[in-house]
């Protein structure tokens, strides 16, 4: 009897092997979102120029769509055939419902949609001196924008019963006190619509994730740090930004964030939803109390 088992779990394994030889221990590059069909908001440069070429490397066709028309242009011709430019400002509701119907009558489908467009405020620091108007003009891109691309998204995933909707946050939308509070507020709002839309997106088997990323030295926050930093050089500007970041020997860079999008993207995550992926190093995980600096600090 036991040889008979043995022979059965032999043979068993036997037939295996292959299987387990080529599915688990390829070194071919697998292709993750082969066939799929991707919008990408805000896709001109940054964080969404870096996600639009890496899904493009795994097998997709993406819509770039930005306001800046020649830059937005100039990206798609760099990303190659399988990129499409498409002029769109996400405060107006009738672009991003264009651009979804473009994504439909190119390609038949729209399989993922990364709401990433949005704007640095440059507003005051001190509550007391926000201007509402200006406020105002911050939401309307940061976070109406980005409802209007979950809402036209899920129009057209819902008949077809699937999708992946992203939206881009920000560790100043988790934690209070590192940005001007209108960002703060935006970026805790995107990460608020993602939250509440999860229950009616799940029943019609679509995903919605939210990545919040530590600050990352781009063109968008650069350029508005050197307004409240006059006079330091952008290298310094960058070594600023590095060095506070809590994860020894490195720092976000656009494509950690776009790693993770492929992730959200992709079937490696076809049992997540309503999370908010924190891309940060640990930055938002812990704060320490320095007692033994303090003590330090006394003594000389």
């Amino acid at each position: 009897m036991l040889r008979i088992r043995s022979r059965i779990i032999s043979s068993t394994w036997r037939s295996l092997l292959p299987q387990i030889s080529s599915n688990k221990f390829s070194t071919h590059s697998e292709r993750k979102l082969e066939g799929k069909v991707a919008v990408i908001t805000g896709a001109a440069s940054g964080i969404g120029k870096e996600s639009a070429a890496k899904f493009i490397s795994h097998g997709a066709k993406v819509i770039v769509a930005d306001i800046h028309r020649q830059l937005g242009q100039q990206t798609a011709s760099e990303l190659g055939d399988n990129a499409t430019f498409v002029p769109c400002d996400v405060t107006k509701e009738s672009d991003v419902s264009d651009l979804v119907d473009f994504a439909v009558s190119k390609h038949g489908q729209l399989d993922i949609m990364y709401n990433n467009a949005g704007v640095a405020c440059r507003t005051p620091l001190n509550i007391v001196d926000i201007d509402l108007a200006q406020f105002d003009r911050v939401m309307a891109i940061n976070v109406r924008g980005v409802m209007a691309g979950v809402k036209h998204a899920a129009r057209v995933m819902i008949p077809q019963g699937s999708g992946c909707i992203l939206c881009t946050g920000s560790v100043t939308g988790v934690m209070g006190g590192l940005a001007q509070p209108t960002y703060s507020t935006t970026k805790s709002c995107v990460i608020g619509i993602v939250r509440s839309m999860t229950a009616q997106l799940c029943k019609n088997g679509i995903r919605i994730n939210c990545i919040s990323p530590f600050a990352i030295p781009t063109a968008f926050s650069l350029d508005e740090m050197k307004e409240y930093f006059p006079g330091v050089v952008p290298e310094d500007l960058t070594k600023m930004l590095h060095n506070t970041s809590e994860l020894k020997g490195a720092y976000c860079e656009p494509i950690d964030v776009a790693n993770a999008a492929l992730f959200l993207a992709s079937e490696d995550a076809k049992f997540i939803s309503g999370l908010n992926l924190v891309v940060d190093g640990g930055f938002t995980s812990f704060k320490s109390l320095n007692l033994s600096q303090q003590v330090q600090e006394r003594s000389t």
